[in-house]
C-alpha cells in the first residue's frame, strides 16, 4: 500500500493561506484585488458587453394650440396634438390634427356622447362608430371632428400596430364683431362737426358696389392636358374652356395672349365650391343673350346663407347667388339642417342632379318617391339616393337621351348616388342646359358670340 499524501497536502494549504493572510496589505494584493473586482461601468454603460439601451425621447408635443382655440371643443385625453394648420384668409378657420392610440370606436363614442349631452347641434354623424366625421354647431361656433384609424407600419416594441388620427376643424362666425369694429384712420381726417374741417357735406348714400357678370368678364382658356379627358367628352370640354366657364384657381398664369393657360386635370374629384363656380358661369355664358335665364350674382352686402361662405369669399357672389335663387338647399329656401355649405366636400352624382336639373326643367320639380324612381331608371340602389335629391333624379329621366345621367354616366343600373365627381364629369354635364326639345349647348353658345 502506499503511504497516505493527506498530511502533504493540508500542509502545503496552510503555509499558501498564511502567505495570502501576511500580504493583505501590501501594494501587490491590492492591485491583484482590483484587477479580479467586478467593471463598476456595467451599472452605467451596458454597452461594454455590446447591447445598446435604448435612448427616450420625450413624448410631450411641442406644437401649441391657437390662442382662440375655443374652451367649448371638447379634447379627448389620450390625443397628441401633431399640426395646427390655419385656413385661407378668406375663412376664419384653423384645422388641427390629433394622433391617438386608442381605438377608433373608443374616441367616436366619447364625441358622441359630449355632442348629444352638451347642447351642441349635431349636423352630421357617422353612421357608425369605426370613423367619419362629426359636424356640430353651438352659438357661433362650427365645428367638424374627422375620426380615421391608421395602420402604424413601422411600430416600435411595446408600441400598438393601429392608430386613430383627429381632424379638429373649427370656424369662428366673426361676422358681427367685423362689421361693428371702428375705422380707426377716420381720426386723421377732418370730419364735419369738426372745427378744422372745410368743404361741402355729402349726402348720406350708401353705394352698394354690384358683382359683374361672369359671361361678361370670363376669359378663354387653354388646357395642356385635354388629351385624358374621355374622347367622347373631349369636344365638349374644349367648347366650355373656349367660354372660358371652367376657370381654376390654382395653377394659372397669364401668358402673351388674352387666354388663360393651365392644367384642368380632368380625372380630379371636383368640390362642392368648384362646381358651383362652374355651374354658375357655364349657365350664364350659354344663355349671355337671355338675361332672364341668367343667375344673378350676389353683392358682399347680402346676409351669408352659410356660415361658412362668408361675404369676403371668392366664390360668396356664385354661391350666394345659387342660394338666393333657390338652386341649393339652404335656410332661405326653408332646409333647416342646410346652414353650412362644406365648400371643400367632394361633389357626389346626386349633388350635381340636384343643382343642375332645375336649371334644365326651369319649372317645378315633379314629386318623387323610392318606388316612382325604381320603376323609371330601374336603379339597384334607389335606396341609397338622398330624398331631397329623389325630385331631380326623376325630372332628369324625363329628359331621355339629354337626361344628365346617360350624357354623362352613360347606362347603368347603379346610379351610385354618394359617388364623388370628377372634373370631367362636371363640365359634361354642363356642356348642355334644357331639354330635349329645347336647350342650349356649349357648341352653339360658341357660335352666337
Amino acid at each position: 500500500m502506499l503511504p497516505s499524501k493527506r498530511p502533504v497536502v493540508f500542509l502545503s494549504l496552510a503555509i499558501v493561506l498564511s502567505s495570502l493572510t501576511a500580504c493583505a496589505n501590501s501594494p501587490g494584493a491590492k492591485n491583484l484585488e482590483n484587477s479580479l473586482a467586478a467593471d463598476s461601468r456595467l451599472q452605467t454603460d451596458p454597452t461594454v458587453f455590446g447591447e445598446a439601451k435604448t435612448k427616450e425621447f420625450p413624448t410631450a408635443s411641442t406644437v401649441q394650440l391657437p390662442a382662440n382655440f375655443p374652451k367649448d371643443i371638447p379634447i379627448y385625453a389620450n390625443a397628441k396634438l401633431e399640426e395646427v394648420k390655419p385656413g385661407s384668409s378668406s375663412e376664419n378657420k384653423i384645422l388641427t390634427r390629433w394622433q391617438s392610440s386608442d381605438p377608433s370606436n373608443v374616441i367616436a363614442s366619447f364625441y358622441r356622447t359630449q355632442f348629444q349631452g352638451n347642447g351642441w347641434q349635431i349636423l352630421q354623424q357617422p353612421q357608425d362608430d369605426v370613423n367619419g366625421a362629426f359636424e356640430v354647431q353651438r352659438n357661433n361656433l362650427l365645428l367638424k371632428v374627422t375620426i380615421q384609424p391608421k395602420l402604424v407600419t413601422n411600430a416600435v416594441p411595446n408600441q400598438p400596430q393601429t392608430a386613430t388620427e383627429l381632424l379638429i376643424e373649427y370656424v369662428l362666425n366673426n361676422t358681427d364683431t367685423a362689421q361693428t369694429q371702428p375705422n380707426t384712420n377716420s381720426s386723421a381726417v377732418p370730419q364735419p362737426g369738426d372745427s378744422q374741417f372745410i368743404g361741402p357735406t355729402t349726402p348720406n348714400i350708401n353705394v352698394v358696389k354690384q358683382p359683374t357678370s361672369q359671361s361678361d368678364t370670363s376669359e378663354p382658356q387653354e388646357f395642356t392636358d385635354l388629351n385624358k379627358v374621355p374622347p367622347e367628352w373631349r369636344q365638349h370640354i374644349q367648347d366650355l374652356a373656349t367660354l372660358g366657364v371652367l376657370s381654376i384657381d390654382s395653377q394659372t398664369s397669364k401668358s402673351n395672349s388674352t387666354a388663360t393657360t393651365n392644367q384642368l386635370e380632368p380625372n380630379k374629384i371636383i368640390t362642392r365650391r368648384e362646381y358651383a363656380r362652374w355651374l354658375v358661369a357655364a349657365n350664364n355664358a350659354l344663355y349671355s343673350n337671355n338675361p332672364a335665364k341668367q343667375i344673378r350674382l350676389a353683392s358682399e352686402s347680402n346676409q351669408p346663407a352659410f356660415r361658412d361662405i362668408l361675404s369676403k369669399d371668392p366664390d360668396f357672389p356664385a354661391i350666394q347667388g345659387l342660394a338666393e335663387a333657390g338652386l341649393i338647399p339652404s335656410q332661405l329656401s326653408g332646409d333647416a339642417t342646410a346652414i353650412l355649405f362644406r365648400p371643400d366636400a367632394p361633389l357626389t352624382r346626386e349633388q350635381l342632379l340636384l343643382w343642375k336639373v332645375p336649371l334644365d326643367t326651369r319649372q317645378a320639380l315633379p314629386a318623387a318617391n323610392l318606388e316612382a324612381v325604381k320603376q323609371t331608371w330601374g336603379f339597384q340602389d334607389t335606396e341609397k339616393i338622398d330624398p331631397k335629391a329623389l325630385r331631380a333624379v326623376l325630372a332628369d329621366f324625363q329628359n331621355a337621351e339629354q337626361a344628365n345621367i346617360r350624357r354623362v354616366f352613360g347606362y347603368t343600373t347603379l346610379f351610385q348616388p354618394k359617388k364623388p365627381v370628377t372634373r370631367a364629369e362636371a363640365g359634361a354635364a354642363l356642356w348642355y342646359f334644357g331639354t330635349q326639345g329645347e336647350g342650349m349647348s356649349a357648341t352653339e353658345a360658341l357660335k352666337l358670340k
